[in-house]
């Protein structure tokens, strides 16, 4: 009696599971970036799972392999140049996400880096919330957002940090809306702590790796590659290498400060600007070491680096501390500036011709595979909302 009991609860709760209905949440669906492929992730775990988002391009969606008829948009789609210009609605942001009518459904899953974590929810609804990051430009990177944006002072600062400090208030309000956070890596939970005072579990993002094919043969040159924006340090890599005028760099990217990076890079140095994919492809499966100097609370592209078994010599800090593993897979320097990554370019020269083992760094690259995202995902979700149903068990 007791032992068929026991085996009826659990069928009871891997029925209720089974039935549960799941809402993804998603500020926006308009690039197919790394948030965009986790939400795909986590609508193929759920499959019937409906998705709200801010915005979102069709064609988008299918390039994604999402469901258009799962996808509901807020007002802000039909705004002008909603999809298009989204960011210039910023202030709309907050109060366009609390519209989201989520009666009905059982868990919410947002995957936030704005304002997905503030949906409103009802208290027999179980809200996790896949955290890529608080709102950087207005936490930890304020000061570098107005620099970049060149909004230190006048009359628009002050509005903009006003806007801001207004958007920070609601940030922190929303942030105990959220039952349970997953954090992409521990740099961002130690964030999430830091910021909304909240613990969080680390399940790292999904890594399409399949691309990137495993290549061996390596030529004399180093790779740089990002978008071309202040703090992603490109400057930095290119001034250091300006300074070994008998090393190749070949910087991969477009951005706002292509033209500036080109004028500053000497006869070493090839800063090609934006190119197709096939191009990045080959040039990070031929280079012999990778080189990094942002301070990223993930950071997809070493991970795509050591996929092509190409090694990584990266800023010791962030995301790069869980992506790149010293001694196997890269090394590290630890300050951001052009003397510490010379410093570390010798380093790495001094270990011999080939340092790293490239085998290596693709198996630890298949170590962040979009499997074992699902399946972690997965068993979060159910004992958490097991957990949920069942308080007292």
């Amino acid at each position: 009696t007791v032992a068929v009991a026991a085996d009826k609860a659990v069928l009871d709760e891997n029925i209720t599971t089974y039935l549960m209905k799941v809402a993804i949440i998603q500020e926006w669906l308009v690039t197919v970036g790394g948030s965009d492929k986790v939400v795909k992730a986590i609508a193929d775990v759920f499959p019937d799972a409906d998705i709200y988002t801010l915005v979102a391009k069709k064609e988008v969606c299918d390039e994604l392999g999402i469901n258009w008829n799962k996808v509901h948009t807020s007002f802000i789609q039909k705004m002008p140049l909603g999809t298009k210009k989204h960011r210039a609605y910023l202030p709309l942001f907050p109060f366009a996400i609390e519209q989201f009518d989520l009666r009905g459904y059982d868990v919410i899953i947002s995957s936030s880096h704005c304002v997905a974590k503030g949906v409103l929810t009802k208290a027999d609804q179980l809200h996790i919330c896949y955290c890529h990051s608080p709102i950087r430009y207005v936490w930890d990177m304020y000061n570098e957002y107005l620099e970049e944006s060149n909004l230190t002072k006048g009359l628009k600062s002050w509005l903009v940090r006003y806007l801001l400090h207004r958007i920070r208030k609601w940030d922190m309000l929303s942030s105990f809306r959220v039952d349970h956070y997953i954090s992409n890596s521990d740099y961002v939970g130690q964030r999430i702590k830091e910021t909304y005072r909240r613990e969080s579990t680390t399940i790292h993002p999904n890594i399409d790796i399949s691309n990137f094919e495993y290549y061996g043969q390596k030529e004399d040159f180093y790779l740089a590659s990002s978008r071309l924006v202040a703090y992603k340090k490109i400057d930095i890599i290119i001034e250091a290498f300006n300074r070994m005028p008998e090393k190749k760099l070949v910087v991969i990217g477009g951005g706002p400060n292509l033209k500036k990076y080109q004028e500053m890079a000497k006869e070493n140095v090839t800063v090609m600007g934006y190119q197709p994919f096939n191009v990045l492809k080959e040039k990070m499966q031929k280079a012999k070491a990778f080189v990094f100097a942002a301070d990223e609370d993930f950071g997809m592209i070493p991970i795509e680096a050591e996929a092509c078994g190409t090694p990584v010599i990266a800023y010791g800090h962030g995301g790069s501390l869980e992506t790149v593993s010293d001694g196997e897979t890269g090394l590290f320097f630890h300050e951001q500036t052009p003397e510490s990554i010379i410093e570390a370019v010798k380093h790495f020269e001094s270990l011999g011709e080939a340092p790293f083992s490239y085998e290596k760094c693709r198996k630890w690259a298949e170590s962040f595979s979009e499997e074992r995202f699902k399946k972690e995902i997965k068993e979060f979700v159910e004992t958490k909302y097991k957990e949920f149903k069942n308080p007292n068990r």
